[in-house]
């Protein structure tokens, strides 16, 4: 059964559109977890526009499933998570100007720094995912750093229509299929929302969706508890 992971860093830009206190990620993932996530997601950014410090301190000590930390593979990150030690880690690419993750990490031309950085990450008891596109050679390259998953980024697939997202798709799951075959665990998550979920879904072969906007969005208007519940329904129900 895949699981499903919640990302609340939008409950954390809530909070930081009036600088105040609410609403707090840390209860906000209480509520997603008894509403049967099986994970929790945050992205500690460079730039701390969301989730704060603080966040990521508080939820190691009280997310009962586990805790998924994203962040750069920059050396003040490394640190910090090897302080907090999270169950795992996303390293993902990072761009002060963008609004959300625009792409995979560039795992191929990265080889040496990723290798060092894993290495420190996995030598704390971390294990460590490498968010990246849907291509074989990135999929080679994050086996070659050794890392123990890559979670597959689905945001061309969700943004595509018609054929285009019918040819996204097949590199998405060409993509489960060679990252299995490399040895390593293989998630998914970005854009991900109730409807475009299913057909990758069908696809089989993902053992965890991340999944955060999508959610948040639907959690304004019904409730955070019943968002995450219709999503659990479809992700245990693959």
């Amino acid at each position: 059964m895949a699981k499903l992971g919640v990302n609340v860093d939008h409950i954390a830009t809530i909070r930081q559109a009036r600088g105040g206190t609410e609403p707090d990620p840390v209860s906000a993932a209480a509520i997603a977890e008894l509403a049967g996530a099986d994970g929790i997601t945050v992205h500690l950014r460079e730039d701390r526009r969301h989730i704060q410090d603080r966040d990521v301190m508080i939820l190691k000590g009280t997310v009962k499933t586990q805790l998924n930390l994203e962040m750069a593979a920059t050396d003040e990150m490394v640190a910090i998570a090897m302080k907090v030690i999270p169950d795992y880690v996303t390293l993902v690419p990072e761009k002060r100007q963008e609004l959300t993750t625009e792409g995979g990490l560039d795992v191929a031309k990265n080889i040496q720094h990723l290798t060092k950085q894993i290495e420190l990450l996995q030598s704390a008891g971390i294990m460590v995912s490498l968010f990246v596109d849907p291509d074989l050679e990135q999929l080679k390259a994050s086996a070659q750093v050794k890392a123990d998953c890559v979670e597959i980024h689905t945001g061309s697939y969700c943004e595509a229509k018609g054929r285009e997202q019918t040819a996204e798709l097949a590199k998405i799951e060409d993509a489960i299929k060679a990252g299995r075959k490399l040895g390593l665990c293989v998630n998914a998550g970005h854009g991900l929302n109730y409807q475009n979920i299913r057909p990758v879904l069908a696809l089989g072969g993902v053992e965890e969706y991340n999944i955060g906007h999508s959610i948040i969005s639907r959690a304004v208007l019904v409730g955070l508890d019943r968002a995450v519940r219709e999503m659990a329904d479809l992700v245990h129900g693959s």
